[in-house]
């Protein structure tokens, strides 16, 4: 297995290394790539290809990832494999200690897109399109989530996906991630918290700084150039002015050497900003998503600064209804709800009846439209046929994409204002709100992630795979 990790690299870094070589060659002297390039497959992505003859060597474990449901072949390709690497090793040494299985690495049929290694190239004057004449360029055709949705089809004898995400569309998402975040995805963590407010960055910056060099934390990054290796106090102080106007979702790292760390994301407002981010933060393999914002409380009995844990959503967004239509349930994750409520007993210091006074648990609506208050007349049966406790815009398209993407998710939201109730979110009001409660909310959210990390697989729940669930995780 270890040789095989070795070889992908190889593969990987040989054809990145001519690719850039040709490119560099073409810009400074116009010279065109030779013939043999895309005959000898020297600019593709390497294939990793698994061989199950259906001879196990010990019965398959009861965790909902690394199972070969039938004998034959998976294959997919992979890009950036020292990024991926311990995310692959865990995968393949899975597959290896339960089944005999073959490995093997080739040069795949998949180009690599120029616009993926022009890092430490100069192109000078020499325009995209001139590129894209002569090099591998990005084939939208080629990109998409077929196997994440279900609708990937194999043919009669053709080998069996071997994970969600090949090689073209993580790289597609990986540049993403850096032009959304303002961040490198070296840098995203395995835990991510999203949130809706840039009041809850200053708040997570503050605690992180103070956290570097303890429990394993070696650093924290964040949009704007935002990096610290020692403690700080005050961290936010750091922040740069300008990270809003670069970046669309700046993201924020607290890292740790093995990835485990937690990455807080500011998305902004709307259902399109949470489907753009977790569609890509997707290829990483999060361990877990959850939301950590603001609601509108639709309960009289409900109070400023109550807590919502979501069991269920009315999906009101729509941007998911042509892969996920809105009448496809989303289970709540035990694992992940018992987190959320153990940390926020913690936090409140108090449990059963009195933590129930702070929080309730039921369906939040998730909506497209920021001024649903005016057309309420339209919405209320609705909202009063779904139980519903609370109104936000992104919870419930951040739930829908972990199901998709078989991420374990969560959501925890802070009820800000009470538009049915005549609680309005008015200037004064909202900074008293803040003050108070976001410094306890986002301790529960952080709480939340050490819980979750401790679980290891079990977090990992069968209820997010699908019929012919690739392999990987």
């Amino acid at each position: 297995m270890k040789a095989t990790l070795a070889e992908l690299v190889r593969v990987y870094e040989a054809a990145v290394s001519t690719l850039k070589a040709d490119i560099a060659a073409f810009v400074k002297n116009g010279t065109l790539p030779p013939d043999d390039r895309r005959a000898d497959r020297l600019w593709t992505y390497p294939e990793l290809r698994i061989t199950y003859r259906g001879v196990e060597r010990a019965a398959p474990a009861s965790r909902a990832f690394g199972r070969l449901e039938a004998p034959g072949t998976y294959v997919t390709t992979v890009t950036r494999p020292h990024l991926f690497a311990d995310y692959l090793e865990e995968q393949l040494a899975l597959i290896e200690a339960e089944y005999e299985v073959e490995f093997q690495v080739t040069r795949s049929a998949q180009e690599i897109p120029f616009p993926y290694v022009l890092e430490g190239v100069a192109v000078g004057a020499v325009t995209p399109q001139e590129l894209a004449a002569h090099f591998p360029s990005t084939e939208l055709a080629m990109i998409g989530d077929e196997i994440a949705d279900g609708t990937f089809q194999s043919g009669e004898g053709e080998p069996h996906p071997l994970a969600l995400f090949d090689g073209l569309r993580t790289d597609f998402s990986l540049a993403r991630l850096a032009h959304y975040t303002g961040t490198s995805p070296e840098h995203c963590q395995r835990f991510v918290l999203f949130t809706n407010y840039h009041r809850y960055v200053d708040e997570f910056v503050d605690w992180a700084g103070k956290q570097v060099g303890s429990d394993g934390y070696v650093a924290l990054s964040g949009a704007g150039g935002l990096y610290l290796d020692a403690p700080v106090d005050n961290a936010r102080a750091r922040l740069s002015d300008t990270a809003w106007r670069r970046h669309q979702m700046p993201a924020y790292h607290l890292i740790r050497e093995d990835g485990s760390g937690i990455t807080l994301v500011n998305i902004g407002v709307g259902p399109s900003n949470a489907k753009t981010i977790t569609d890509h933060l997707a290829v990483l393999r999060p361990e877990a998503w959850l939301m950590i914002g603001h609601c509108g409380g639709l309960r009289d009995s409900q109070r400023i600064g109550d807590y919502v844990l979501a069991h269920a959503y009315l999906r009101d967004d729509h941007v998911l209804d042509p892969v996920l239509p809105p009448e496809i349930p989303l289970p709540a994750i035990a694992e992940v709800q018992q987190a959320l409520a153990q940390a926020a007993e913690m936090v409140s210091g108090g449990g059963g009846a009195n933590l129930k006074k702070r929080m309730r648990t039921g369906t939040v609506v998730t909506t497209d439209d920021r001024n649903w208050e005016l057309r309420y007349t339209e919405s209320a049966k609705r909202f009063s046929l779904s139980r519903a406790i609370g109104i936000d815009m992104e919870s419930a398209t951040i739930s829908a994409q972990g199901y998709r993407f078989r991420v374990p998710y969560g959501t925890l939201l802070c009820v800000s204002d009470k538009p049915l109730h005549g609680e309005l979110k008015l200037p004064g009001q909202a900074n008293r709100f803040y003050e108070e409660a976001i410094a306890s909310h986002l301790k529960i959210g952080l709480i939340s992630c050490d819980l979750l990390r401790e679980q290891g697989d079990r977090l990992h729940s069968r209820k997010l795979r699908a019929f012919n669930e690739p392999p990987f995780r």
